[in-house]
Protein backbone atom coordinates (compact mmCIF):
# COMPACT_ATOMS: atom_id res chain seq x y z
CA UNK A 1 0.00 0.00 0.00
CA UNK A 2 1.28 3.63 -1.05
CA UNK A 3 0.31 6.66 0.76
CA UNK A 4 -0.16 9.66 -0.31
CA UNK A 5 -0.65 13.71 1.14
CA UNK A 6 -3.20 15.81 -0.18
CA UNK A 7 -2.25 19.39 -0.19
CA UNK A 8 -5.33 21.36 -0.38
CA UNK A 9 -7.78 18.84 0.54
CA UNK A 10 -10.70 21.26 1.14
CA UNK A 11 -10.88 22.82 -2.22
CA UNK A 12 -13.16 20.87 -4.77
CA UNK A 13 -10.40 18.41 -6.55
CA UNK A 14 -8.81 17.67 -2.82
CA UNK A 15 -12.19 16.71 -1.75
CA UNK A 16 -12.67 15.16 -4.90
CA UNK A 17 -9.59 12.94 -4.75
CA UNK A 18 -10.34 11.82 -1.41
CA UNK A 19 -13.29 10.06 -2.83
CA UNK A 20 -11.28 8.61 -5.30
CA UNK A 21 -8.75 7.36 -2.71
CA UNK A 22 -11.11 6.20 -0.46
CA UNK A 23 -11.93 2.87 -2.96
CA UNK A 24 -8.05 2.73 -4.32
CA UNK A 25 -6.59 -0.74 -4.00
CA UNK A 26 -2.99 0.39 -3.67
CA UNK A 27 -2.89 3.96 -2.28
CA UNK A 28 -4.47 5.78 0.60
CA UNK A 29 -4.88 9.11 2.08
CA UNK A 30 -2.35 9.36 4.70
CA UNK A 31 -1.86 13.41 5.32
CA UNK A 32 -4.56 15.78 4.58
CA UNK A 33 -4.00 19.41 4.91
CA UNK A 34 -4.81 22.70 4.10
CA UNK A 35 -2.75 24.91 1.54
CA UNK A 36 -3.30 27.89 3.57
CA UNK A 37 -0.36 28.67 6.26
CA UNK A 38 -1.14 29.80 9.99
CA UNK A 39 -4.59 28.35 9.57
CA UNK A 40 -6.44 26.50 12.75
CA UNK A 41 -7.56 22.26 11.22
CA UNK A 42 -10.75 21.99 9.72
CA UNK A 43 -13.22 19.68 11.15
CA UNK A 44 -14.98 17.80 8.61
CA UNK A 45 -18.05 19.40 7.11
CA UNK A 46 -19.86 15.96 7.17
CA UNK A 47 -19.78 12.81 9.39
CA UNK A 48 -18.42 10.89 6.99
CA UNK A 49 -15.61 13.38 5.76
CA UNK A 50 -12.12 13.66 7.26
CA UNK A 51 -11.16 16.58 8.85
CA UNK A 52 -8.52 18.91 7.12
CA UNK A 53 -5.14 19.59 8.81
CA UNK A 54 -2.81 22.30 9.01
CA UNK A 55 -0.30 23.12 6.40
CA UNK A 56 2.81 20.75 8.17
CA UNK A 57 5.68 20.48 5.22
CA UNK A 58 8.01 18.03 7.40
CA UNK A 59 4.47 15.41 7.25
CA UNK A 60 5.71 15.24 3.20
CA UNK A 61 8.25 13.17 4.53
CA UNK A 62 6.43 10.42 5.38
CA UNK A 63 4.18 9.74 2.01
CA UNK A 64 5.28 8.19 -1.63
CA UNK A 65 3.25 10.83 -3.46
CA UNK A 66 1.94 14.42 -3.09
CA UNK A 67 -1.04 15.88 -5.00
CA UNK A 68 -1.04 19.76 -5.02
CA UNK A 69 -4.42 21.36 -4.86
CA UNK A 70 -3.80 24.26 -4.98
CA UNK A 71 -4.45 28.42 -6.67
CA UNK A 72 -1.52 29.07 -8.47
CA UNK A 73 1.51 30.54 -6.82
CA UNK A 74 1.24 28.15 -3.76
CA UNK A 75 2.23 25.13 -5.08
CA UNK A 76 5.83 26.07 -6.31
CA UNK A 77 6.83 26.10 -2.27
CA UNK A 78 5.21 22.73 -1.72
CA UNK A 79 6.72 21.60 -4.72
CA UNK A 80 10.24 22.29 -3.44
CA UNK A 81 9.62 20.90 -0.55
CA UNK A 82 8.25 17.46 -1.33
CA UNK A 83 11.05 16.47 -4.09
CA UNK A 84 13.82 17.18 -1.97
CA UNK A 85 12.55 14.90 0.38
CA UNK A 86 12.20 12.41 -2.51
CA UNK A 87 8.12 12.83 -3.10
CA UNK A 88 6.50 12.11 -6.30
CA UNK A 89 4.34 15.49 -6.90
CA UNK A 90 1.48 16.04 -9.34
CA UNK A 91 0.62 19.75 -9.31
CA UNK A 92 -3.01 20.24 -9.63
CA UNK A 93 -2.46 24.32 -10.56
CA UNK A 94 -1.13 26.12 -12.78
CA UNK A 95 2.23 26.51 -11.41
CA UNK A 96 4.50 23.91 -13.98
CA UNK A 97 1.65 23.97 -17.24
CA UNK A 98 3.59 26.21 -18.95
CA UNK A 99 7.41 26.14 -19.97
CA UNK A 100 8.34 29.41 -20.39
CA UNK A 101 8.56 32.26 -16.89
CA UNK A 102 7.69 34.99 -18.91
CA UNK A 103 4.53 33.52 -20.60
CA UNK A 104 3.54 32.34 -16.50
CA UNK A 105 3.87 36.14 -15.84
CA UNK A 106 2.09 37.51 -18.45
CA UNK A 107 -0.56 34.91 -17.94
CA UNK A 108 -1.19 34.65 -13.81
CA UNK A 109 0.37 38.64 -13.39
CA UNK A 110 3.42 37.67 -10.78
CA UNK A 111 6.79 36.44 -11.91
CA UNK A 112 7.00 32.39 -11.31
CA UNK A 113 7.83 31.04 -8.08
CA UNK A 114 10.22 28.12 -8.90
CA UNK A 115 11.30 28.60 -12.52
CA UNK A 116 14.53 26.26 -11.97
CA UNK A 117 11.90 23.55 -11.83
CA UNK A 118 10.09 23.79 -15.51
CA UNK A 119 12.68 22.36 -17.09
CA UNK A 120 11.86 18.43 -15.34
CA UNK A 121 7.92 19.13 -14.98
CA UNK A 122 6.01 17.03 -17.27
CA UNK A 123 2.87 17.92 -19.01
CA UNK A 124 0.49 15.31 -17.58
CA UNK A 125 -1.75 15.15 -20.74
CA UNK A 126 -1.81 10.81 -19.89
CA UNK A 127 -2.75 9.50 -23.00
CA UNK A 128 0.23 11.50 -25.33
CA UNK A 129 2.70 11.53 -22.32
CA UNK A 130 2.27 8.62 -20.52
CA UNK A 131 6.01 7.16 -20.86
CA UNK A 132 7.53 10.41 -19.48
CA UNK A 133 4.99 10.64 -16.63
CA UNK A 134 5.72 7.39 -15.12
CA UNK A 135 9.73 8.36 -15.00
CA UNK A 136 8.92 11.68 -13.88
CA UNK A 137 9.24 13.55 -10.30
CA UNK A 138 7.18 16.41 -11.23
CA UNK A 139 3.94 16.04 -13.14
CA UNK A 140 2.04 19.36 -14.09
CA UNK A 141 -1.36 18.30 -13.92
CA UNK A 142 -3.46 19.73 -17.20
CA UNK A 143 -6.24 22.20 -16.59
CA UNK A 144 -9.48 21.07 -17.44
CA UNK A 145 -10.61 23.07 -20.29
CA UNK A 146 -7.56 22.01 -22.41
CA UNK A 147 -7.56 18.28 -21.55
CA UNK A 148 -11.06 18.95 -23.23
CA UNK A 149 -9.52 20.36 -26.59
CA UNK A 150 -6.04 18.81 -26.71
CA UNK A 151 -7.43 14.89 -26.77
CA UNK A 152 -9.33 15.51 -29.64
CA UNK A 153 -7.21 18.19 -31.55
CA UNK A 154 -3.44 16.63 -30.97
CA UNK A 155 -3.95 13.15 -32.82
CA UNK A 156 -5.40 15.53 -36.04
CA UNK A 157 -3.00 17.95 -35.62
CA UNK A 158 -0.16 14.86 -35.65
CA UNK A 159 -1.42 13.73 -39.10
CA UNK A 160 -1.88 16.43 -40.63
CA UNK A 161 -5.45 16.07 -40.91
CA UNK A 162 -6.41 20.21 -40.45
CA UNK A 163 -5.89 22.83 -42.53
CA UNK A 164 -2.59 24.52 -41.83
CA UNK A 165 -3.47 27.69 -42.32
CA UNK A 166 -7.40 28.27 -40.92
CA UNK A 167 -8.00 29.43 -37.31
CA UNK A 168 -9.17 26.24 -35.00
CA UNK A 169 -12.16 27.19 -33.02
CA UNK A 170 -12.42 25.81 -29.56
CA UNK A 171 -15.62 26.71 -28.20
CA UNK A 172 -15.81 25.28 -24.59
CA UNK A 173 -18.53 25.64 -21.64
CA UNK A 174 -17.88 24.31 -18.47
CA UNK A 175 -19.92 23.98 -14.82
CA UNK A 176 -19.11 26.86 -12.13
CA UNK A 177 -17.03 23.99 -9.79
CA UNK A 178 -14.23 24.80 -12.52
CA UNK A 179 -13.76 28.14 -10.53
CA UNK A 180 -12.94 26.63 -7.44
CA UNK A 181 -14.70 26.49 -3.95
CA UNK A 182 -14.58 30.85 -3.48
CA UNK A 183 -17.14 32.13 -4.88
CA UNK A 184 -16.80 35.49 -5.81
CA UNK A 185 -19.79 37.67 -7.81
CA UNK A 186 -19.80 35.94 -11.13
CA UNK A 187 -20.03 32.65 -9.54
CA UNK A 188 -22.47 33.14 -7.29
CA UNK A 189 -25.67 31.16 -7.58
CA UNK A 190 -28.17 33.84 -7.83
CA UNK A 191 -25.95 35.07 -11.65
CA UNK A 192 -25.42 31.05 -12.60
CA UNK A 193 -28.94 29.99 -12.03
CA UNK A 194 -30.77 30.53 -15.32
CA UNK A 195 -27.91 31.94 -16.91
CA UNK A 196 -25.76 31.51 -19.12
CA UNK A 197 -22.54 33.77 -20.75
CA UNK A 198 -19.06 33.46 -22.67
CA UNK A 199 -16.35 35.31 -20.57
CA UNK A 200 -12.44 35.32 -21.36
CA UNK A 201 -12.42 35.51 -24.97
CA UNK A 202 -8.56 35.96 -25.70
CA UNK A 203 -7.60 36.36 -22.45
CA UNK A 204 -7.84 33.20 -20.62
CA UNK A 205 -5.27 32.15 -18.23
CA UNK A 206 -5.71 28.65 -20.40
CA UNK A 207 -5.38 29.88 -23.87
CA UNK A 208 -1.37 29.99 -23.89
CA UNK A 209 -1.51 26.22 -22.56
CA UNK A 210 -3.35 25.17 -25.32
CA UNK A 211 -1.00 27.09 -27.46
CA UNK A 212 1.62 25.40 -26.08
CA UNK A 213 0.91 22.34 -26.27
CA UNK A 214 -0.88 22.04 -29.77
CA UNK A 215 2.40 24.52 -30.97
CA UNK A 216 0.06 26.67 -32.40
CA UNK A 217 -1.42 30.25 -32.09
CA UNK A 218 -4.40 29.68 -34.87
CA UNK A 219 -6.78 28.26 -31.84
CA UNK A 220 -9.42 30.86 -30.95
CA UNK A 221 -10.83 29.65 -27.46
CA UNK A 222 -14.06 31.06 -26.06
CA UNK A 223 -15.47 29.73 -22.86
CA UNK A 224 -18.82 29.55 -21.72
CA UNK A 225 -20.44 29.46 -17.70
CA UNK A 226 -23.17 26.83 -17.62
CA UNK A 227 -25.33 26.82 -14.77
CA UNK A 228 -24.83 22.85 -13.63
CA UNK A 229 -22.15 22.29 -11.05
CA UNK A 230 -19.40 19.75 -13.07
CA UNK A 231 -18.60 19.35 -17.09
CA UNK A 232 -17.01 20.16 -20.02
CA UNK A 233 -18.59 20.26 -23.21
CA UNK A 234 -15.66 21.47 -25.98
CA UNK A 235 -17.04 21.67 -29.76
CA UNK A 236 -14.50 22.03 -32.03
CA UNK A 237 -15.15 23.60 -35.94
CA UNK A 238 -12.10 22.54 -37.79
CA UNK A 239 -11.19 23.57 -41.56
CA UNK A 240 -9.81 20.24 -42.78
CA UNK A 241 -6.68 19.96 -44.91
CA UNK A 242 -7.93 19.01 -48.92
CA UNK A 243 -9.35 15.87 -49.23
CA UNK A 244 -9.88 14.89 -45.60
CA UNK A 245 -13.47 14.58 -44.58
CA UNK A 246 -15.35 13.85 -40.85
CA UNK A 247 -14.84 9.97 -41.38
CA UNK A 248 -11.12 10.20 -41.97
CA UNK A 249 -11.01 12.46 -38.83
CA UNK A 250 -12.86 9.84 -36.98
CA UNK A 251 -10.80 7.12 -38.27
CA UNK A 252 -8.10 8.74 -37.09
CA UNK A 253 -9.17 9.44 -33.51
CA UNK A 254 -10.46 5.92 -32.67
CA UNK A 255 -7.05 4.53 -34.40
CA UNK A 256 -5.12 7.10 -32.03
CA UNK A 257 -7.25 5.87 -29.13
CA UNK A 258 -8.35 2.65 -29.45
CA UNK A 259 -7.56 0.58 -25.96
CA UNK A 260 -7.33 3.76 -24.22
CA UNK A 261 -9.22 3.11 -20.51
CA UNK A 262 -10.75 6.74 -20.26
CA UNK A 263 -11.13 8.04 -24.15
CA UNK A 264 -13.98 6.64 -26.25
CA UNK A 265 -14.65 7.75 -29.38
CA UNK A 266 -18.65 7.54 -30.55
CA UNK A 267 -19.19 5.75 -33.91
CA UNK A 268 -22.45 7.54 -34.33
CA UNK A 269 -24.28 10.35 -31.87
CA UNK A 270 -23.06 12.70 -30.12
CA UNK A 271 -21.80 13.33 -25.57
CA UNK A 272 -23.64 14.89 -23.19
CA UNK A 273 -22.59 16.03 -19.82
CA UNK A 274 -24.77 13.50 -18.00
CA UNK A 275 -22.75 10.42 -19.79
CA UNK A 276 -19.18 11.58 -18.12
CA UNK A 277 -20.31 13.00 -14.93
CA UNK A 278 -18.47 11.29 -11.88
CA UNK A 279 -16.15 9.63 -14.84
CA UNK A 280 -12.62 9.87 -15.45
CA UNK A 281 -13.82 9.59 -19.07
CA UNK A 282 -13.71 12.09 -22.43
CA UNK A 283 -16.07 11.18 -24.97
CA UNK A 284 -15.17 12.34 -28.36
CA UNK A 285 -17.70 12.82 -31.95
CA UNK A 286 -17.19 13.88 -34.85
CA UNK A 287 -19.53 15.29 -37.56
CA UNK A 288 -19.29 16.92 -41.01
CA UNK A 289 -21.03 20.65 -40.90
CA UNK A 290 -20.93 22.36 -44.10
CA UNK A 291 -17.29 23.15 -45.46
CA UNK A 292 -16.31 22.11 -42.01
CA UNK A 293 -15.40 19.20 -39.45
CA UNK A 294 -17.20 19.71 -35.79
CA UNK A 295 -15.71 17.39 -33.08
CA UNK A 296 -17.42 17.24 -29.57
CA UNK A 297 -16.09 16.85 -26.80
CA UNK A 298 -17.46 15.66 -23.13
CA UNK A 299 -15.94 15.28 -19.72
CA UNK A 300 -16.13 16.19 -16.28
CA UNK A 301 -13.99 18.85 -15.23
CA UNK A 302 -13.15 17.38 -11.44
CA UNK A 303 -11.89 13.94 -12.53
CA UNK A 304 -10.74 13.83 -16.10
CA UNK A 305 -10.07 17.63 -15.95
CA UNK A 306 -8.48 17.66 -12.88
CA UNK A 307 -8.23 14.96 -10.25
CA UNK A 308 -9.42 11.90 -12.40
CA UNK A 309 -6.39 12.79 -14.32
CA UNK A 310 -3.93 13.50 -11.45
CA UNK A 311 -4.75 9.93 -10.07
CA UNK A 312 -4.02 8.77 -13.03
CA UNK A 313 -0.73 10.53 -13.41
CA UNK A 314 0.54 9.78 -9.86
CA UNK A 315 -0.50 5.52 -10.16
CA UNK A 316 2.13 5.92 -13.14
CA UNK A 317 4.80 7.54 -11.33
CA UNK A 318 4.31 4.95 -8.46
CA UNK A 319 4.35 2.31 -10.87
CA UNK A 320 0.71 1.53 -9.69
CA UNK A 321 -1.95 0.17 -12.23
CA UNK A 322 -3.14 3.18 -14.07
CA UNK A 323 -6.80 2.77 -13.72
CA UNK A 324 -6.57 2.02 -9.98
CA UNK A 325 -9.45 4.09 -8.44
CA UNK A 326 -10.13 5.14 -11.05
CA UNK A 327 -12.71 2.45 -13.27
Amino acid sequence: MKRAAIVGASGYTGRELLTLLARHPRLRAEVVMTARPDTAPEPPAFPHERPVDVLDLGRLATVDGVFLCTPHGAASEIARAALASGQKVVDLSADFRLRDPAVYAHAYGVAHPAPELLPEAVYGLTEHARDAVAGARLCANPGCYPTSILLPLLPLLAAGLVDAAAPIVADSKSGVSGAGKTSGPRTHFGNVHDNFLAYGIGTHRHLPEIQQQAGTDRIVFTPHLLPVFRGILTTLYLQPAAGVSAATMRGCLAERYAGEPFVRVYDRGLPELCAVQQSNRCDLAVAASGPLVVVVAALDNLQKGASGQALQNMNLMLGLPETDGLA
